[in-house]
C-alpha cells in the first residue's frame, strides 16, 4: 500500500510517490481517475450520431444565439417605432399608402422603423422609411411558405423563433402603430398590450389605425370583457384608435401632438 508523505509547507505539487496529477479545467484527477481521452480530441472527433442536433439542449443554444445576434444588431439603433400589419395588403390599398406615409414621417423625426420585414403593410412602412433616408429595420421569421425580406429593409434579421423575434420588437420599440391584419398582427398587438397591462414593461403608446376595421373588436373588448369584469376599466384605454396618419405617428412617437 502506498503511503502519503508527511505534509511539508511549500512542498512541490506532486502526487505521493511520483503519481501524476492531471487537470481538466478546474478538475484535478490522479491515479486511476485520470481520463484516457482529452477535450480537444473529443471536439475534433467524428460524430457517430447527429441526434444531438435535434435535442432540446442544442435548441437552447440556438435560441441563445438568436438573442445574442438580435441584441448585437439592434442595441445601437436608437429610438424606434414598430409598425405591424398584414402581409396580404396590396400596393393599391389605401392602408399601404397610409403605412408608407407613417414610415416616412417616423424617419423624418429621426426614429427608426421596425417591421416584420415582409410584404404588404410591412413593405409599405419600410419603403416610407427608406425613401426618407431613415433606418428601415425588418425582423423576419422563418416559415415554411414565408417570403423573402422586402427590398426596402436596410437592416434585417431572420429569426427561427417567434418569441425571440417578439422580444426584439418589444425591447427596441418605443411605440407601435398597428394597421389592419390577421392572426399574426393580433398576436403582436395582444402580446404588447399584455406586457403593458401586467407592468412587465413601461407604458408604451399603442395606436390602432383604421377606426372602422378595429371598432368591432374594441366594442367587444369594452362591452364584453370589461362588462364581465375580465379586464379593468383602464385597460381599453391602453390603445389609441385613429384614421389620421400624422396623429398616429405623433402618439406612437410619444408626444401625442399632431404634426
Amino acid at each position: 500500500m502506498k503511503q502519503d508523505r508527511p505534509y511539508q509547507a511549500g512542498a512541490p505539487d506532486v502526487a505521493p510517490e511520483g503519481e501524476r496529477i492531471h487537470y481538466r479545467g478546474p478538475v484535478m484527477t490522479r491515479g486511476r481517475m485520470i481520463p484516457t481521452d482529452n477535450t480537444y480530441a473529443n471536439l475534433l472527433a467524428p460524430e457517430s450520431s447527429t441526434e444531438w442536433l435535434h435535442m432540446d439542449p442544442w435548441r437552447v443554444l440556438r435560441i441563445q444565439a438568436e438573442f445574442v445576434d438580435g441584441f448585437g444588431a439592434l442595441a445601437e439603433v436608437g429610438p424606434a417605432v414598430a409598425i405591424f400589419g398584414s402581409a396580404r395588403t396590396g400596393s393599391q390599398d389605401p392602408m399601404y399608402a397610409a403605412a408608407h406615409e407613417a414610415g416616412a414621417l417616423i424617419a423624418r423625426r429621426g426614429l427608426a422603423v421596425i417591421t416584420g420585414g415582409g410584404p404588404g403593410i410591412m413593405e409599405a412602412a419600410n419603403r416610407g422609411a427608406a425613401e426618407a433616408d431613415g433606418t428601415s429595420i425588418g425582423l423576419g421569421i422563418e416559415l415554411p411558405h414565408e417570403q423573402d425580406m422586402n427590398r426596402w429593409v436596410n437592416l434585417g434579421m431572420t429569426f427561427r423563433y417567434f418569441f425571440v423575434r417578439k422580444t426584439m420588437f418589444v425591447k427596441y420599440s418605443d411605440g407601435a402603430i398597428v394597421f389592419p391584419g390577421g392572426f399574426g398582427t393580433l398576436d403582436e398587438l395582444f402580446e404588447l398590450l399584455t406586457l403593458v397591462q401586467t407592468h412587465k414593461i413601461k407604458k408604451t403608446p399603442v395606436v390602432l389605425f383604421n377606426t372602422e376595421y378595429w371598432a368591432g373588436l374594441f366594442d367587444w373588448i369594452d362591452q364584453v370583457l370589461r362588462g364581465e369584469g375580465m379586464i379593468s376599466e383602464l385597460d381599453p384605454k391602453l390603445v389609441h384608435i385613429t384614421d389620421d396618419v400624422a396623429e398616429a405617428v405623433a402618439v406612437a412617437c410619444g408626444d401625442g401632438a399632431v404634426d
